[in-house]
């Protein structure tokens, strides 16, 4: 079993920025694939950004590229996305997500990951 845990959360203005951490418990993620996704109210869970194992290849929405950035400390059992330029359209509850793989793959849709985090709330206002 692996545990995440999602802070970094908050009210920021347009165009600012802010940095999500995912730290796990229960086991080390290094042989694990790492995403975020986000959550709008009224929209299903859709896919933000997500790291290989080793944090050597990354993948990202097209909605985010460019001002988001996923990277992972292994030694520190953590995920970073580090959210700049932000806009009012990125306000929701952000979601880390965990899935059991050593490869190169960085999987994008929420069904194929193994854990979750419980959220974090980050809101921009215009």
């Amino acid at each position: 079993q692996v545990q995440l845990v999602e802070s970094g959360g908050g009210l920021v203005q347009a165009g600012g920025s802010l940095r999500l951490s995912c730290t796990a418990s229960g086991r080390t993620i290094s042989t694990y694939a790492m995403g975020w996704f986000r959550q709008a109210p009224g929209k299903e869970r859709e896919f933000v950004a997500a790291t290989n194992w080793n944090g050597d290849i990354s993948s990202y929405a097209d909605s985010v590229k460019g001002r988001f950035t996923i990277s992972r400390d292994n030694a520190q059992n953590t995920v970073y996305l580090q959210m700049n330029s932000l806009k009012p359209e990125d306000t929701a509850v952000y979601y880390c997500g965990a899935k059991l793989i050593k490869t190169r793959w960085t999987p994008r849709g929420a069904y194929e990951y193994d854990y979750w985090g419980q959220g974090t709330q980050v809101t921009v206002s215009s």
